[in-house]
């Protein structure tokens, strides 16, 4: 197992923290009620931990590692839960479209760098455990 360079972790880190700063930023200066404020905040850490869950299952699955049927479909809907809900939330709020763009972008760049920064943690952890010779994780 190759750890992931240092490059690829940094752009990783970086995505998670521009796609969520950019997001959490754009909520603090919006002019929205605090109610919908939560709401958003509460769909992009939902998202993302929903995203990670996905990451590690299929990893685990793909490695041989157990996961439950209910775990791995918890994780699916979870994930397609948080996109409908930020879609539909998005649909219905008297935001010009720029500033919907901005927040679906804002939390896919966020989702996609807490997939690849949970990734590179266990690519580097494996690598570290074949270095070792430890077969956990």
């Amino acid at each position: 197992m190759k750890k992931p360079s240092n490059a690829f972790v940094m752009a990783s880190w970086l995505a998670l923290g521009a796609g969520m700063t950019g997001f959490l930023i754009g909520l603090w200066n919006s002019n929205m009620q605090l109610n919908e404020k939560g709401y958003y905040f509460t769909i992009l850490m939902y998202g993302l931990f929903a995203a990670v869950s996905v990451q590690k299952c299929v990893r685990d699955r793909l490695e041989g590692i157990p996961v439950t049927d209910i775990y791995y479909g918890i994780s699916w809907v979870s994930m397609l839960l948080t996109i409908v809900l930020l879609t539909i939330g998005l649909f219905n709020a008297t935001l010009l479209p720029s500033e919907k763009g901005f927040y679906a972008f804002a939390f896919l760049l966020s989702v996609f760098g807490a997939i690849t920064v949970q990734k590179n943690t266990r690519d580097a952890q494996a690598s570290k455990n074949a270095d070792t010779g430890k077969t956990e994780f």
